[in-house]
């Protein structure tokens, strides 16, 4: 299993400064690769291959190992936009990137050590917090600086094949919403923390202050890197709470229903700030990972109906948004909505088939 580990890096300034005019080199070897490659394709009607892109990659001032990265990445994003349109998805081509957004250097497989200190070609020794040991045998390491300034290091390692642990736990469905983050099908609810509304009018006041500051002079920088910082606590803010929370539900059930949800697509229709902030796409992906470490499952069901249908009769109603109570007519069932939403989730998940009877002899389980 490929695990990723994430700490934080203190560069002295002078290691900090040839950091950054890596950075550059990364970015001025893409845009010239990727100029190469749309002139290749105007001019004979194909692309260059892997192998031509490494070669002329090379020489470029930086270590090999991140020259011949930058190559790699702009093959796969190719390959990407050439699949994805053979199956007629709409998808960009690479774009040329500024200074700002190019913010990793890549060592596939060498080129650095860890010890006490971490060990990085040509950069030296830098200060690491290492908060935790790293399982495993490390293959790859990518240093990222963020736009707050801070350099974080990520290593991706394979760890070594563990024996399956057995979960005891109960199974569970959960409804995320708005509103409520999570409704589970025994009742419980976690109440959405809103990360983004609570720093609202910091972000506007500090967007404002950038938008009054001259572009590329000192106090503009100043400025976005204040920004930066703001954005930075709200996005660590949310996934402080998502891996808490993933991590709790992960111990206690062993079987975790889902809805196969689409939250790009759906902020990209409406309530697309809400969605975003509250990082449904996330979350679903820790609870994956932390449900496989734990000995559990994760199952995604078909979202239809779930909030329209009783959890006890199966009966189908209409149900505006506003309506926060579901009573059903047929079985006088009346549960709070997301509630019932989850029951439903749990119900698809353990039925295995239309008619089943694993969620009571009363109950009409749909697939």
């Amino acid at each position: 299993m490929l695990r990723a580990y994430k700490f934080r890096i203190y560069p002295s300034k002078t290691q900090d400064a040839e950091m950054r005019k890596h950075l550059w080199l990364s970015k001025e070897l893409w845009n010239e690769l990727l100029a190469l490659s749309k002139q290749m394709y105007q001019d004979f009607g194909y692309f260059p291959s892997k192998n031509m892109l490494q070669m002329l990659a090379k020489n470029n001032g930086m270590h090999s190992q991140a020259q011949q990265a930058v190559a790699h990445r702009l093959y796969a994003g190719t390959l990407r936009f050439l699949k994805l349109r053979k199956q007629g998805k709409d998808c960009g081509f690479p774009r040329f990137r500024s200074f700002d957004r190019m913010k990793s250097i890549y060592y596939p497989q060498s080129g650095f050590s860890l010890g006490k200190k971490l060990k990085v070609s040509p950069f030296g020794e830098i200060a690491i917090r290492q908060h935790r040991d790293i399982e495993g045998e490390i293959k790859t390491l990518a240093l990222k600086r963020e736009a707050s300034g801070k350099w974080f290091v990520i290593f991706t390692a394979i760890e070594p094949s563990r024996k399956s642990r057995k979960h005891n736990g109960e199974a569970v469905g959960i409804d995320l919403g708005l509103k409520t983050f999570v409704a589970l099908s025994n009742g419980w609810e976690i109440k959405n923390p809103r990360h983004l509304t609570k720093q609202e009018e910091l972000l506007k006041l500090r967007q404002r202050q950038l938008s009054k500051k001259k572009k590329r002079s000192k106090n503009f920088y100043k400025a976005k890197k204040h920004l930066a910082i703001t954005h930075e606590k709200v996005r660590n803010a949310r996934q402080d709470f998502l891996h808490k929370l993933s991590k709790e539900l992960t111990d206690t059930y062993s079987l975790i229903a889902l809805e196969k949800l689409a939250p790009q697509e759906m902020a990209q229709e409406q309530l697309g700030k809400s969605i975003n902030d509250a990082g449904w796409g996330m979350f679903a992906q820790m609870l994956c990972y932390k449900a496989e470490s734990a000995g559990g499952n994760v199952i995604f069901v078909n979202p239809a109906n779930t909030t329209k249908m009783c959890s006890c009769c199966g009966n189908v109603q209409e149900m505006a948004l506003s309506k926060r109570t579901y009573e059903c007519p047929r079985c006088d069932y009346i549960g709070d909505r997301d509630v019932n939403a989850a029951k439903n989730i749990l119900i698809r998940a353990t039925a295995g088939y239309a008619g089943s009877k694993a969620c009571g002899e009363d109950k009409l389980c749909l697939q």
